[in-house]
Order: C-alpha cells, then sequence, then structure tokens
C-alpha cells in the first residue's frame, strides 16, 4: 500500500465518519494518524473527506441566464461544456481538500467515495475542479467498498481499482449529471415561460426522472377518478359434515376470463335477483362433494436490493423510501453490521459461500436469540451450499445484495434493529428449505350450483420458521383460502345449512404507497409484483436504487404530491403539468419507459457499450424537441379533462368550468361566455384544488392557507376572500391578511356567540378570537365599551406558524405554548422552533427558546465587555468591570455568586388544593396558573383529550369530582378549578 516515490497518497471519503473509519483500518498497517482539523495524516498518507457534493455543474457564463425573466428568446441552453461552481454551503470544506490535493508532497489520490455512479461523480467533479484551467495530472486510484469492517476496508486496499477501470462509469455518471441538468433547467424554464406568458411567473419545475414519476402516480388517480363502481354478488354458504362445518363460495366452472371486462370473475353474480335464485336453490339441499389434495411448495423470498428491502420496510413499518435508506446507511456506515445498501443486485458473487458460512457462524454465535438458534440450524443441517438463485456472477454489477456483515451489531435503535434483523432473516431463509404445505381444494354441489373451498394447511415450515408467528404474513394465503377444512368421507353428503348473497361492490385500483410506486419505479412504470419477472426489468426502471427515493421525497416537497398515511395523493399542481405536458405533445418528459430506456443507455455506458457522444447527442436532441413544442405552441388553451364546478357563479348564477389557466363563468346554461366572473387557478403560485375552489365560491372565503409566494420569492400565509369591486361591477379575488379595523370604522364588535381562550394577561379581560389575530374584547369597540382600553393582540399566524386555539388557551393559562417548529426568519428563511410566552418585562407576547445543548463559547470578561458595549455611560462602564472582576474571584466565591443568581425569585404564597383536586396534582400550595400547567401534564399523560376533538377533555375517575361531569372543553378548565383552591 505504500509508495514512497510518489510521496504521500490522498485519500477522499465520501464522509468525515467514512475517512475516519478508514483511519482506525488502516493504523495496524500504516502506522499512526495525527488528527488535524480537516483531515488525518500519517507517513504516507493523508486522509479527508467530502460532505456529499461539494461542486455541481453551470453552464459557462456566457451560457446562462442569470437575469430578467426566463423567456423562449434563451432557449434551449445547451452549452458545448459545462463550468464547475462550489457547492455555497460546502465552499470551506472544498477549499480544504483541494489544498490538500494540491500539496507538492501529495503524489496521489485514491477516490474512497461511495462505491457507485454518484461516489464516482463526487470524486471526479473535485478532482477536475482542484486541477482548474489544467488537469491535476496525479495518478487516481479507486478504493471500491461493499462493507465497512476494518478487514473489508484492508482487504479493498489490497485491491484497488484503476483509473482506466473506472472510466465508463465516470463517463456514465457525468452525462446522467448533464442530461439532467439539460433536461431540467429547459424543460422547467420552458414550462415555466409557457406558464407565465399572460402575466406573473408560474414556477413549473420538471424533471428526467421526477415527472415520468409524477405520471405513474396521476395516471393511477385518472383512473381512481374515472372508475365507476359497479354492484355485484357473491353467494356464500355453509354445508354441515360429520366431522363439522366448512364454508364455500359459489362459481360458475364454465366462466372463462374475457380481455373486455376485467371486473369479471367465475365467482361474481351481476344481478341480485340471480344470486337470490342461487341461493334459495340450494339451502336446505343436500350437497355431493369431491375435493383434490396436492403437495405444493414455497421458497423463500430473493436477497433484498435496495428497492425491495424500502418497499418491504414501507409495507411493514411504515417507513418512507428515503427512512430505509438513512437506517441502512447508518448501518453500514455507522455499525459495519450491513453490506453496502445502494445497491440493485438480490444476488451474491459465486465466491462468496465462504463469506456466507462465516457469517451464519457469526448469527448464531450472536446473542441475538430472536435469530442464533435459526442460523445454528443451517449449519448443522449443511444449508449453506452453492444454488445459482443466490451465488450467480452475471446478477451481480459492481455491488451485491444486501446482507449482514460478519460483525455482530450493538447499541441499535429500534428502528435499526427492525431493519437488521429484516435483512437478517431475509439472508437466512434463502438458504432454508422451501415451505411445504398440503393444498386441498373442495367442490361441493347442491341443485346444480357448485361451492369452492380451499384451505392449506403448513406441512414442514422450511424458512418460515425463521419467521415465527409472523410466517401468516409470509405464507400470503389466497383470497377465500383458511389454514384446514374439516375432513369429508369418501361419499359422503353434507347438508346446506345457510346460503346467503352477499352485495358488494367494485373498487377502483388502490392509490399508489411509497412500496408500491417504487415497484412501479423499479419497472418502469408497469407495476409488476412478481419477484423474478421484476428483476428482468430492473435495468430500465426509472431512476436507480440510490436515487428513487429522493426523487419521491422531491416530488413532496415540490408539492406535486401529498403523503396521507401510506397513501401518496397527487395535487392540482400535478394534474396542471400533465395537461401542459399531454396538451403540447411532449412525450419525453412523461413517459416512465422512455426514461426507462435511458437509465438502461446509462447501464450500458459504465458496462462500455455505449459512447458517452451518442447518449449526450440524444439528449440534446430531445431538449431541443422539448423547447420547441412549447415555443411553437399557439392555442389559447391546452386541451384536458376539466372540471365544471357544481357551485354556482356568485355574480350570475352561471356554472363555472375550469380551463387550463382559469376557473370561468360560462353562463347559465354552461356553454357561453357568462358574465366575466373568473379568476387563475394559480394565485402567487400555488394552484388551487377543485375542492378548495367549490369551498371558496360556496363560502366567499377560504384560508389560511399556506404555499404562496410573493413577487420576490418569498413564501407567505393567507386567506383569500371573492369580493364585489363597484368599478367592474362584478366579483374579484384578493389576499386577506386580517387587518382588524373596527378599531378605526368605530364599528361595534359582538362577542356573545363566541367562546373565551382564556383571560388578558394585561387587564384581565376575555381573549377571542377576532379576524386574524386573538385580541382581548377590551380592544375593540363593544356594546358593554365603545371606547377600547386594552391593547392585547397576537396573530392566528406568526411568521408562517399556525396558531391554535389551544396553544393560545394554553399561554393564557400557564404563559407559555408548547415547543411550536413551524416558525420561519424573516431575515434568514430559516426554520426554527420556540415557545410564545407573555413577556411581563415587554408587556408583549414574544418567542421563548429552549435551553441550546451547545453553550456559547464565550469567557464572563468577553461576555461583560459585550454587555458593555451595549450600553453607554459610566455606569455600564462600572458594570462591566464588576463583572469582570468577578471572574478573578476565587472559585468558591464565584460559584456561590452563579448559585445565588440562578435561586428563583421568591414568589406570594400559592393557594391550597381541595382533596379532590390534590389527588391530581397533590396537596401542596401551589399558584393558579401552576395548577393548570399540572392538570393539563395530567390530561396529556393519561390520554384524556378526545380523539375526535382535541378541545374536549374525557374526566376519569380522578378528573370527574374536580370537573363535576364527564366531558369538558379545554377553555372551561380555568373557570372550574377556582372553587378547589383556597
Amino acid at each position: 500500500m505504500k509508495n514512497a516515490v510518489l510521496g504521500k497518497t490522498l485519500i477522499i471519503a465520501e464522509k468525515p465518519s467514512v475517512a475516519q473509519d478508514i483511519v482506525r483500518a488502516l493504523t495496524p498497517t500504516a502506522g499512526k494518524f495525527e488528527k488535524h482539523d480537516e483531515h488525518f495524516e500519517s507517513d504516507n498518507y493523508v486522509v479527508t473527506s467530502a460532505v456529499g457534493h461539494l461542486v455541481e455543474i453551470q453552464a459557462p457564463e456566457q451560457y446562462d441566464v442569470k437575469r430578467g425573466k426566463w423567456s423562449f428568446a434563451h432557449l434551449p441552453v445547451i452549452p458545448p461544456h459545462f463550468d464547475l461552481k462550489p457547492v455555497d454551503k460546502t465552499k470551506t470544506r472544498l477549499n480544504a481538500v483541494v489544498k490538500l490535493a494540491k500539496r507538492k508532497d501529495v503524489g496521489q489520490l485514491i477516490n474512497a467515495c461511495d462505491a457507485g455512479r454518484e461516489g464516482e461523480l463526487i470524486f471526479r467533479l473535485i478532482e477536475q475542479y482542484a486541477g482548474g484551467a489544467k488537469p491535476l495530472g496525479k495518478p487516481v486510484s479507486r478504493l471500491w467498498l461493499q462493507s465497512m469492517t476494518p478487514q473489508a476496508i484492508r482487504d479493498g486496499f489490497d485491491k484497488l481499482r484503476s483509473d482506466k477501470q473506472m472510466l465508463p462509469l465516470a463517463d456514465a455518471a457525468r452525462s446522467r449529471s448533464e442530461a439532467d441538468w439539460l433536461v431540467g433547467i429547459n424543460g422547467t424554464r420552458a414550462m415555466t415561460a409557457f406558464n407565465s406568458r399572460d402575466g406573473g411567473f408560474f414556477l413549473t419545475t420538471v424533471g428526467r426522472v421526477q415527472t415520468p414519476t409524477l405520471a405513474v402516480v396521476v395516471e393511477r388517480e385518472e383512473q381512481i377518478r374515472k372508475f365507476i363502481s359497479r354492484n355485484y354478488w357473491e353467494v356464500h354458504a355453509s354445508f354441515g359434515a360429520q366431522a363439522g362445518d366448512y364454508a364455500g363460495k359459489w362459481f360458475d366452472p364454465k366462466w372463462k376470463k374475457t380481455e373486455d371486462d376485467a371486473e369479471k370473475r367465475a365467482d361474481r353474480v351481476w344481478n341480485e335477483k340471480e344470486a337470490t335464485a342461487i341461493a334459495d336453490a340450494v339451502r336446505g339441499q343436500t350437497a355431493t362433494v369431491i375435493e383434490e389434495s396436492k403437495p405444493s411448495t414455497q421458497a423463500s423470498p430473493m436477497l433484498f436490493d435496495l428497492t425491495s428491502l424500502q418497499r418491504e420496510a414501507n409495507g411493514k413499518f411504515g417507513f418512507s423510501a428515503k427512512t430505509t435508506l438513512s437506517i441502512a446507511q447508518s448501518l453500514y456506515e455507522r455499525h459495519k453490521a450491513l453490506t453496502y445498501p445502494r445497491t440493485d443486485s438480490r444476488h451474491l458473487p459465486e465466491d462468496y459461500l465462504a463469506v456466507a458460512k462465516e457469517t451464519f457462524g457469526m448469527l448464531a454465535d450472536s446473542g441475538m436469540k430472536h435469530l442464533a438458534p435459526h442460523a445454528a440450524t443451517a449449519l448443522k443441517g449443511g444449508y449453506v451450499k452453492p444454488n445459482k438463485r443466490i451465488f450467480d456472477n452475471a446478477k451481480v454489477s459492481d455491488h451485491f445484495a444486501i446482507i449482514p456483515t460478519l460483525q455482530a451489531p450493538s447499541g441499535l435503535s429500534d428502528a435499526e434493529q427492525k431493519l437488521y434483523d429484516l435483512v437478517a432473516r431475509r439472508f437466512m431463509a434463502i438458504f432454508f428449505p422451501s415451505a411445504e404445505y398440503q393444498v386441498t381444494t373442495r367442490i361441493t354441489t347442491a341443485a346444480g350450483h357448485n361451492f369452492k373451498s380451499e384451505g392449506k394447511v403448513l406441512v414442514k415450515p422450511g424458512w418460515l420458521a425463521i419467521y415465527g408467528k409472523e410466517a401468516e404474513d409470509e405464507l400470503a394465503p389466497g383470497e377465500g383460502s383458511s389454514k384446514t377444512l374439516v375432513p369429508v368421507q369418501a361419499g359422503e353428503k353434507v347438508k346446506t345449512h345457510s346460503v346467503d348473497p352477499k352485495g358488494l361492490k367494485t373498487r377502483p385500483p388502490a392509490r399508489y404507497s411509497e412500496a408500491t410506486l417504487l415497484s412501479a419505479m423499479e419497472g418502469a412504470g408497469k407495476l409488476i409484483e412478481d419477484d423474478e419477472l421484476r428483476e428482468a426489468m430492473h435495468e430500465k426502471g426509472l431512476g436507480t436504487p440510490a436515487t428513487r427515493a429522493a426523487t419521491i421525497e422531491g416530488l413532496l416537497t415540490e408539492k406535486y404530491m401529498l403523503r396521507e398515511g401510506r397513501e401518496l395523493i397527487p395535487t392540482a399542481k400535478a394534474f396542471q403539468l400533465m395537461t401542459l405536458l399531454r396538451g403540447l405533445g411532449v412525450e419525453e418528459l412523461s413517459r416512465p419507459e422512455l426514461t426507462g430506456e435511458w437509465e438502461y443507455k446509462l447501464s450500458e455506458m459504465e458496462h462500455g457499450r455505449l459512447s458517452r457522444e451518442e447518449f449526450m447527442r440524444e439528449i440534446a436532441a430531445m431538449t431541443e424537441h422539448i423547447v420547441k413544442k412549447a415555443k411553437e405552441y399557439d392555442r389559447d388553451t391546452v386541451p384536458g379533462d376539466y372540471a365544471t364546478l357544481s357551485t354556482p357563479c356568485p355574480n350570475c348564477g352561471g356554472v363555472v368550468k375550469e380551463n387550463y389557466r382559469r376557473y370561468t363563468c360560462t353562463g347559465k346554461k354552461g356553454d357561453g361566455e357568462g358574465c366575466g366572473f373568473s379568476f387563475g387557478k394559480t394565485p402567487a403560485g400555488r394552484t388551487f384544488e377543485v375542492a378548495e375552489v367549490e369551498q371558496f365560491l360556496r363560502d366567499k372565503r377560504i384560508g389560511p392557507l399556506d404555499g404562496f409566494r410573493s413577487k420576490a420569492g418569498w413564501p407567505f400565509t393567507a386567506e383569500m376572500v371573492i369580493k364585489f369591486d363597484e368599478e367592474t361591477k362584478n366579483y374579484k379575488l384578493e389576499f386577506d391578511f386580517g387587518d382588524d379595523k373596527a378599531e378605526e370604522t368605530g364599528e361595534l364588535v359582538d362577542f356573545s356567540a363566541k367562546e373565551s381562550l382564556g383571560a388578558c394577561p394585561k387587564c384581565g379581560g376575555a381573549v377571542y378570537e377576532h379576524g386574524k389575530n386573538y385580541v382581548c374584547e377590551r380592544t375593540v369597540p363593544t356594546l358593554a365599551q365603545p371606547t377600547p382600553s386594552c391593547d392585547f393582540k397576537s396573530g392566528q399566524i406568526i411568521l408562517q406558524q399556525p396558531i391554535e386555539r389551544e396553544q393560545m388557551a394554553k399561554l393564557l393559562s400557564t404563559g407559555k405554548t408548547d415547543l411550536l417548529d413551524k416558525f420561519v426568519s424573516m431575515r434568514t428563511r430559516r426554520p426554527f422552533k420556540a415557545f410564545l410566552a407573555w413577556s411581563a418585562e415587554a408587556n408583549k407576547v414574544a418567542f421563548e427558546f429552549a435551553p441550546s445543548k451547545f453553550p456559547p463559547r464565550k469567557t464572563a470578561a468577553k461576555s461583560a465587555a459585550g454587555a458593555a458595549a451595549k450600553t453607554t455611560g459610566p455606569a455600564a462602564k462600572k458594570t462591566a468591570a464588576k463583572k469582570v472582576a468577578t471572574k478573578k474571584a476565587p472559585a468558591k466565591k464565584a460559584a456561590a455568586k452563579t448559585t445565588a443568581a440562578k435561586a428563583p425569585r421568591k414568589t406570594a404564597a400559592g393557594l391550597t388544593p381541595s382533596a379532590e383536586l390534590a389527588a391530581v396534582i397533590g396537596s401542596t400550595a401551589v399558584a393558579r396558573t401552576e395548577v393548570v400547567k399540572k392538570l393539563w401534564d395530567y390530561i396529556k399523560a393519561q390520554g384524556l383529550q378526545d380523539p375526535k376533538d382535541k378541545r374536549s377533555i374525557n374526566a376519569d375517575a380522578k378528573l370527574k369530582p374536580v370537573f363535576g361531569k364527564d366531558k369538558v372543553t379545554m377553555f372551561e378548565i380555568a373557570g372550574l378549578i377556582g372553587k378547589h383552591l383556597s
């Protein structure tokens, strides 16, 4: 590994944790490493790391459009080459790595970034950036790691790959990056330019993988929306044999599948009369029985690649694809417990048999009692042997399947343990024998009608033994099957006990979950459940296993999809984009199969079977085609499947219809120009859902809604109203930011129908919701007090954080809200967490921050000087001097002063709780506000909030004597506790 002639070797890892692992692995053979700020160094090695991508590609200055509106005049942008620019957040790290690469005593480089296309790109761009105008010119080798154990790292250094070997992968990596830039930038700018032709700026993002993935989800949602449910009936019967009863379902043995109606089945009857006739004909009749019983086997599932692991973890635990990847990466990197997770292979190399046996040995000797006995069984039974279903070089790319390493894990979190067990069980299962069952199919015939019953009995569990109680899930029995059927003797007649026609409805296809969407992406839009078939398709998928999770998260971030439970639901914005792409005839951006072909070509390039130049020519031609289609489209609207609203026009009562850009009145009959009432579908960059528009027209008000963006790009939240405009004599849409003008107009406000949230901290008056604020009743003119005397007011939305009623009620009763996490700084635009608290000193509601985990690194002297600098005059100087002097005082005195400073201030004597209240909060004297806080803590700990209405509290045995009833609202609590305090 040493090379004294070339000087020191610089090793660049992808992450700091990997750099540390490399140092630990090399220390026994390379000697001690000294730790520096940005690197480790020994006599022969310098080890540093990136933090993901440090450099990104950009168009050269003369080709980039930086200022002015994105318009077709500047498109397409197809530069002859790409420049590089540092990623803003990691400039410091980049400069440190580049400085090391340029050191005169560094003679060669080793790329130790993650073993894959992205890891190759990260290193190549850093190396190119470090060289500047000329190549860096230092020899490069590649460290290719499948496992992060120290021995695996040392083995990797013994088998370094040459730069020439890695060039095809480097070409594919650069091509992927440049293709995404070309399609993403040109597609996004072209669609944005098209959508902004009538004014405004409607950002419309598209991507080479992102948009076809979205098309898959939108097409499924369209099928669901267009689905018309049909009634059908099944006839279920119960038959009595000598050994007991069993169930059967009617079916037509002559039925044959037809392509014209996929909903027809052998066991479905399509009218109630016929179903009832079948039931009446066989009820009480004697029936004959024939049955066939035969053995059946089920092999274990294949080993995991990343996508199948993400699917399984989503289905079993509800983990998102992103979460699963993150946990798997932690098990690989931090715990060294799993092999490299970003793999698309479900096989192991043919020379890996010995390692597999060692892995079983590790599991058998580990303290994991739920896994160890099964591993021991496999070793004892000689299960670990050559098998093409497991060991196949032809089906191993640069990475093999995800399996446990030889290192037994410890200190795993609950989520990490779940994922590790999933992988370990799957690894062991594939070596175990197939599960064996006896499958019985029984046909019972009564009055000429046939009923089918199926039984499936596990004879030998085989690999299912590893799953224990979960084996039932793994068995996946067919619909209508049961574990066992009571036996029927040869020639025995059975009695038909009960027969019931069961009315059902056909159901639309299911929405995508992350698990099923990952399957669809893997099969380039073809949802294939069969593992073996999907394996044959995997090279033509959407994206790669490593990027699919990020693609799904990107669609959620861009608000093209919403996640509800485990379902992924496309938004109105997604439908509008698909309508545009279809209308423009831009097939390239919405067809998953075509993008799957590109992924396949990138794979061919990785294996040296396709040139980079040929691929990029195709991408450039496609980019030009996209821009040309959008630029030349000259019709007023885009054809599509648009909604007709059920709510009438507020101005004339006419029919309101959707078109590509607007919702417009089309007159009483729905086929004319209407009264002129219309409004855009995407005000301030946020696209209305159809249901929102219905509500908006009905109530003439909606919100508050988030997701709006100002012309300067700032996000904001607002209500919207439809108001009558005297000038145009028609209604128009406006934003309502909740400015309450009652104080200025003198108009009396009536709070009699509203429920108070609590007492005003300034004057003790009642606080209510009013406009977009929470206000004291004495801040506005009322019948009881026409002249306002208080000024307490707090917004219902503060820095994009909605302040719910219960939070304001809690602030008024206890002094502060819970920790809220959706505030967004106006200055930095970054989210932050804070409490809202009443500040008696400032006489207003203010932010209160949780104590920092990382105390400031300031000395007392510096702090004192800093405080003095913020004030003026002799007093300030004296204060600063005293504080500095305190620093010099003996440690014991300083500690005493510190303790004294932190002691709580004395308060007035507390109130004594009644016996009923003491049973809940204790008998110690306490302040009224503290009582409410303690009660609230008790309510939360016992889970007493009504799940359907969080504002209601269900009293338990302890609280009922305090409240005097079974249920109270949270706003009643403060009033009810008064009689329990003295």
